[in-house]
Formats: C-alpha cells, sequence, structure tokens
C-alpha cells in the first residue's frame, strides 16, 4: 500500500467513531470519542511507541530518541468534533504525527531527541461552551471551580463526564507538564477558511492566533399573551436579544481591520410559542481578534448595548463569562524554518494569522510553537461537506516531517543504515 493508501485508511479508521448520521459527530468525553482514543492509542502501540492517558484525557504516545533525557520534539492536535462536524477538522493533524511515526520507522531514522504525540481532549467547545481543556490542563491553565460545574445541552457536568470516562475531575491539575522543558510543538490543522485555495497555496504557515472571548446572555422579560399584550406594555426578551446581536455585529464591522469578527451561535427561547410573547432568551456570543485593544472596543459596545436595553426594554439582563482568552505569537524560528523548507521543496506558501483557536496557543508556554495550515475546500469546516485533499494533507505533512527531523535531530548513523 502507498503512503496516500495508508493515510486515507488511517483517516477512515479513526473516521468509523461516529455517533451522528450526518457528517461526523465525536463530542469530547462521549463513548464514541473514548473509543478513538482507545483504538488510537493501540495503533501507536503498533508503531512501537509508549502510550498513556494523563489527567485530562489526553492521550500521549512517546518515541523514544538516542538521549532519553532530552526535551521532547512533540506533535498535536484533537479527534474530538462538534455536533455534525466534518472529518478533517483536528483528526488531520493527529494523523499526520501518525504518519510521520510511520515514515521514520519505515526508514529507520533515529532521532535524538524523543518525539512525542498527543491527541488533546476537549479542543472543541461544542459540549461544555470551552474549547482546548486537555491542553490547557497541560499548561497549567485550568480554572477547576469554574469548569467543573459547566454542563451540556443534557444537563451533564464536565466533572460528571470525567467520571463517566474514568477520570477524576479533581486530579485534572496533575496533567500540568509546565515544569518540563519541550524542543518544540508542531500542529498541522486545515485552514478552515478560503484563503489557500483563493490564492492557489499549498501551505500557510501560522504567525500568530486569534482568541476567543465567550459569554452566556440570559435575558429575562415576560412572557405575555402575543394577541391581548399591546406593543407598548411588553417585555418581549427575545427583540432585546435581537438588538443586542445586530450591535455586535455593528461593532465587529467596525473592526474588520483587526481581522476581529463577533458571532451569536446560539439563541434559545425558553417555553417559546408562536402566541407568546417570549419571555425568557439565552444566547451565545464569541469574539474573537488577534489585537486585545479591538476586541475591547467591541466589548465596550457589547456592555453599552446591554445597559441601554435593559433600561429601555425594562428587561432582566444577565452576562456571564465563559473564557476571556489573550491572542498568542508564534515561534519567529519555527516560521523561518518553515518558510525554508516550503521555498527547497518549491511549495507556494503565505504567512497568515488564525482565527480560531487551537491547541497550539496554549502551548507556547512550554515552548516553541509552529502551526501550518492545509486547504480546506470552499472554506468549509465544522460542517458535514468539510473537505481537504488527501495530496494537500500529504504535502502539509511532508513540510511538517521536514520541521520535525530539524528539531529532533538525526542520528548520522541511523540515516547509513535507514538508507
Amino acid at each position: 500500500m502507498d503512503r496516500k493508501q495508508r493515510y486515507q485508511t488511517l483517516l477512515d479508521k479513526i473516521n468509523q467513531y461516529n455517533s451522528g448520521e450526518k457528517g461526523i459527530t465525536r463530542v469530547a468525553y462521549t463513548n464514541e470519542e473514548q473509543a478513538c482514543i482507545h483504538a488510537l492509542m493501540r495503533l501507536c502501540k503498533d508503531e512501537k511507541m509508549e502510550v498513556r492517558l494523563d489527567q485530562a484525557g489526553n492521550l500521549i504516545a512517546r518515541r523514544e530518541g538516542m538521549n532519553h533525557n532530552l526535551p521532547p520534539v512533540i506533535m498535536g492536535s484533537h479527534i474530538d468534533t462538534v455536533y455534525e462536524g466534518g472529518k478533517y477538522d483536528g483528526v488531520a493533524g493527529v494523523t499526520a504525527g501518525l504518519e510521520i511515526i510511520r515514515r521514520l520507522n519505515e526508514k529507520g531514522v533515529v532521532t535524538e531527541h524523543p518525539i512525542e504525540l498527543i491527541s488533546f481532549a476537549c479542543e472543541e467547545s461544542a459540549r461544555f461552551g470551552v474549547s482546548t481543556v486537555g491542553s490547557k490542563a497541560m499548561a497549567g491553565r485550568i480554572d477547576k471551580e469554574k469548569y467543573r460545574r459547566l454542563t451540556d445541552r443534557d444537563g451533564i457536568s464536565m466533572e460528571k463526564a470525567f467520571s463517566l470516562c474514568a477520570l477524576d475531575f479533581n486530579s485534572i491539575n496533575e496533567a500540568n507538564r509546565t515544569k518540563e522543558t519541550f524542543r518544540a510543538f508542531f500542529e498541522l490543522h486545515i485552514e478552515q477558511g478560503p484563503v489557500l485555495e483563493n490564492e492557489q497555496k499549498k501551505v500557510g504557515i501560522v504567525t500568530g492566533i486569534a482568541a476567543p472571548a465567550r459569554y452566556i446572555v440570559r435575558i429575562l422579560g415576560k412572557a405575555s399573551h402575543s394577541g391581548t399584550t399591546p406593543m407598548d406594555m411588553r417585555k418581549d426578551a427575545l427583540l432585546g436579544a435581537a438588538e443586542i446581536a445586530l450591535e455586535l455585529e455593528k461593532a465587529a464591522v467596525s473592526e474588520q481591520a483587526y481581522g476581529t469578527v463577533a458571532t451569536v451561535g446560539v439563541l434559545e427561547v425558553h417555553l417559546g410559542a408562536m402566541n407568546v410573547v417570549p419571555g425568557e432568551v439565552e444566547m451565545n456570543i464569541d469574539i474573537r481578534s488577534s489585537s486585545v485593544e479591538s476586541r475591547k472596543r467591541v466589548l465596550d459596545r457589547l456592555f453599552e448595548t446591554i445597559v441601554s436595553s435593559r433600561q429601555r426594554r425594562l428587561l432582566e439582563i444577565d452576562l456571564k463569562e465563559i473564557s476571556m482568552e489573550d491572542p498568542v505569537q508564534l515561534s519567529s524560528e519555527i516560521i523561518v524554518s518553515f518558510k525554508q523548507i516550503c521555498e527547497y521543496k518549491q511549495l507556494p506558501y503565505r504567512l497568515m494569522q488564525s482565527g480560531a483557536g487551537h491547541d497550539s496557543m496554549n502551548m507556547v508556554s512550554l515552548g516553541p510553537v509552529g502551526l501550518i495550515f492545509v486547504p480546506s475546500k470552499d472554506g468549509l469546516s465544522h460542517h458535514p461537506n468539510e473537505h481537504t485533499e488527501i495530496d494537500e494533507i500529504l504535502t502539509g505533512i511532508d513540510v511538517m516531517e521536514a520541521a520535525v527531523l530539524q528539531y529532533a535531530k538525526v542520528c548520522p548513523s541511523s540515516l547509513q543504515v535507514g538508507g
């Protein structure tokens, strides 16, 4: 079997773990995700890697180097998905890392530094409203008391979800690896946007990652009969929510020069009916930017709108912060390495920011980080039709393999033996 067939088979093996009928649903800390993790553990063991699960549910597979005491070179991403997601988001990065290990084993390459492959737990915010939980735990950035009571759509808390996976949430801080030294961390990911495809570039070299500010807004008005309540006597919670959403859009549009975006991704009318003035609405807000100042201006506009709507419409509005993360800049040294590799391989590339969050943003506190993108068909992601050609993923793998070997340092004797 050639490399393309081998990689396609690996991708298919991972994506058979799916609880949905449309796209891929493999949500964090569920039976499907846990079964997938254990299948991935077996695949790593087949490549003679030492495998373990840490206290956050991160899968860590280690290929030893000539010198066990040297800091490891790490590759990683995630295998959890959003509801009705695609086949490539996150999975492309984990399978890319395993494919690189297979190549090294095939060629008999021995590296001076150990190499690790990590499948991070709960990268997606789909289940609990917070993202990159596994890499946050590894970077010592978990707010345990805040996270333990977060619940999913079925009312299951994060703490309970951990226990159902035979994990102890009280031990999550033990996943912290901040006392260790990493040689470098690499992640390959689909772009999740249209830029590379539109510009016909093979590789995106990420220079920085925008960070989200996330809120749950609960709006209380007064439910009343739609036919008997005069317009000037209504306390319509949905209209308050709509007003907030539209003002949020205007604020983000005014900050386009900074790449700032804002989204109302969830809007729920509780006990809604056609003949009832909405009395309670909950909305989830996501604001992202690589500029802290720009994001703050959007947040200020959000807060002002809430105050205005509260007073004018006589509503109770409660704002709860779920997460507030800082934008990060990635390693300039690794960016240069990626550029040199692309130029040597004659691959068209571009430098770019990432509007989406990734586990890479937490790993910057542990060592130099490099993140590369491969094209996404029509820019689709978090969608059943998400697609990236296998050849494009393999091109990204070629680039990442070269970078990993550069940092892990190949032992000359293994090249002579392995060819």
